[in-house]
Parts: C-alpha cells; sequence; structure tokens
C-alpha cells in the first residue's frame, strides 16, 4: 500500500487506462525480445536440481498476498534459480576476464538482480524464494536482499514537496541516493549501507540502516526498479537504476487481477498488521468489511492502480525475465528475454 490521499487522475481516467492496457496485452503481435514458455515447458529446465526447501521454510517465506505451494517453487523457482546461478557464474568468470586484460587485481562484485512489478503482484514473495535457493547453491552462498523502500523520502520531505499521495511513485524517492548505494556496491565497496524503511510506521526509521557486506548476490527489490533513466533538460540521459542490474525479473499479472488481490490483502491487513495500536494504518482496522472494500479500492483506483498503468507496467519489457500470473496467483508462463 503506497498512499491513501486521491490521484488527480481520478477513477474514471483509471478505468480507460486499464482497458487500453489490457486490450493491448492480449491482442499485442509482432516480433518479440523474449522466448515465451507455458509452466510445463519451463519446469522441465529444472532438469535434476534437488529441492532444497521443506514445508518450515515455505511457511517462513509465504507473502500474505501470495498461496505459494511446494509444487510452484518446483516447478517455477527452482529453474529460475539454476538459471540465475549459470548467470552469476559467467559473470564471475568475465569479470575475472576482463581484470586480466586490464592486468588489474580482480576484485568479488555482487551479481546483482533486480526484482520489479506491481503492489500485491507477489514481488517480495519472489525475492525472498530467490534469497533462500540461490544461497543452497555452492556457488552463490552469500545472497543478500534489499527493497528500495528504504530510499523513499521521509513522509516529512514528501509532505515538504507536495507528494505525500503520490508515494510509491518515481519522484517519491530519492534516487540519487540509490543510484549511489548501487554504484559503491558494484564497485567492490566492502560495506554498504542504505536506509530502513518500516511499514508499521509508515516511514524511514531515523538513524537505522541496513548493511550490505559485498554478497556473491544482491537481490534489489522495488516498484520502479526497472524505470528508464531520466532526459537531462539539456539533452541526453542519466543513469538508470536497472543498469546496474546483472538480470532482471518482473513479477506480471492482468491489472484487474491484481487490483483484486489488492484488496483481498488490505482486508486481511485490517486484521493483522493495522490491528497494532502503533501501525500507521491502525484507523482501517475498525472499518466494516463493505468500508473496507471501498477505502481498499479506493486506494487502488487513485493511487496504486494508476502508478502501475503509467510507471511499473511499462518497464516489462525491460526485464530480462518475466513470470506471468494467472487469476490464481499461479505462474502461468514464463518469458526469458533472448541474448
Amino acid at each position: 500500500m503506497c498512499g491513501t490521499v486521491s490521484h488527480s487522475g481520478g477513477p474514471a481516467a483509471y478505468g480507460r487506462m486499464r482497458a487500453v492496457t489490457q486490450r493491448r496485452d492480449s491482442n499485442g503481435h509482432g516480433p518479440s525480445p523474449f522466448v515465451e514458455l507455458d509452466r510445463d515447458d519451463w519446469a522441465r529446465l529444472r532438469e535434476n536440481t534437488p529441492m532444497s526447501l521443506g514445508a518450515d521454510d515455505l511457511e517462513r517465506l509465504r507473502g500474505l498476498e501470495h498461496p505459494l505451494d511446494i509444487r510452484e517453487v518446483e516447478d517455477v523457482y527452482l529453474p529460475m534459480s539454476r538459471l540465475l546461478t549459470f548467470y552469476a557464474e559467467a559473470s564471475a568468470r568475465l569479470h575475472g576476464v576482463t581484470s586480466d586484460f586490464l592486468m588489474e587485481r580482480p576484485t568479488r562484485t555482487p551479481f546483482v538482480i533486480g526484482v520489479a512489478g506491481s503492489v500485491a503482484v507477489g514481488k517480495s514473495t519472489t525475492s525472498r524464494i530467490l534469497r533462500e535457493l540461490l544461497s543452497r547453491w555452492p556457488s552463490t552462498p552469500s545472497v543478500s536482499l534489499l527493497t528500495t523502500d528504504g530510499f523513499l523520502y521521509p513522509n516529512a520531505e514528501l509532505r515538504r514537496r507536495g507528494i505525500m499521495h503520490r508515494k510509491g511513485f518515481p519522484e517519491s524517492y530519492d534516487r540519487r541516493a540509490l543510484l549511489r548505494f548501487l554504484a559503491e556496491v558494484k564497485a567492490g565497496r566492502p560495506e554498504v549501507s542504505a536506509p530502513v524503511y518500516s511499514h508499521l510506521s509508515y516511514d524511514i526509521v531515523p538513524g537505522e540502516r541496513i548493511v550490505v557486506a559485498r554478497p556473491d548476490v544482491l537481490i534489489v527489490e522495488g516498484l520502479n526498479v526497472l524505470g528508464a533513466p531520466p532526459v537531462r533538460p539539456m539533452g541526453g540521459t542519466g543513469m538508470a537504476v536497472s543498469d546496474y542490474f546483472d538480470f532482471s525479473v518482473y513479477v506480471d499479472a492482468r491489472v484487474s487481477h491484481i487490483e483484486r488481490w489488492y484488496v483481498e490483502r488490505f482486508l486481511r491487513l485490517r486484521e493483522t498488521a493495522f490491528s497494532n495500536p502503533d501501525s500507521y494504518f491502525h484507523r482501517y482496522a475498525v472499518l466494516s468489511d463493505a468500508e473496507a472494500e471501498a477505502t481498499a479500492l479506493t486506494i487502488w483506483q487513485t493511487i496504486n492502480g494508476p502508478n502501475l498503468v503509467e510507471n511499473i507496467l511499462p518497464t516489462r519489457q525491460r526485464a530480462t525475465l518475466v513470470i506471468e500470473k494467472g487469476p490464481d496467483h499461479q505462474v502461468q508462463r514464463v518469458r526469458l528475454r533472448k541474448l
């Protein structure tokens, strides 16, 4: 959940955008930069990769919005972890060759994976599963996970800029700080720190930092991590966050499905996180079912839905791999970018 105040476009404008987007999704034709595989074909690419997660692991990794089961991990995420280790190992070899060519002493740098997608689509669960699976491969035992929530401007700064209602939109992030963090990671710095975000207080935690200590793999998860670089006033473009990624994953689903999942998650949060008196959203805990559903729909249609259609969905084509979910939250097909 990113905000509670109306977006200027309004529900009608959002509805028009959603209809156009879904027609484009279902009717698009022409050459594609992706190889598309249905779930069964993708699952076969697991080959003999052993299943290293048990029922207790799945319970710990399962998100509030994601009915994860062992079969999906075996069919979807095990093959993905196998592919990612191939990429990570190949990247390390290429880095070594380049260092030899430049006659430099090689410095190990993390293999960085970006994970993008809408609120409520399950990208956090995807990131947690990948972190767990990759850490069990011999070549990538150290895997860190960072969410870009920590690079949101503090609420006081968002209010000062008059964009509190745009929380989660690209302009609500300290993009320079995020780029600086990633540049230091890819430079091989022994330790790099980032701010910490609290979903309870809905704000940056003052004085608290998370430290990334040169892992084998760093997973960076966020709504807008695949966004295009900004255009400079005098021409040209700056750096994009994704310029620092070695691989990227986009978690995809129809806009109408994600809207329903968002509402369902809101109703569950009302009974869990929102019930905490310290929660920023504690006021929603006392809503009736009808009131809670109406509130969730308003937030989705005025904030999260427009952000998805305007800013997040257009970045899907920039991903290395797209996992597409059906109405039951299960992955139906996978698209892998051709090299």
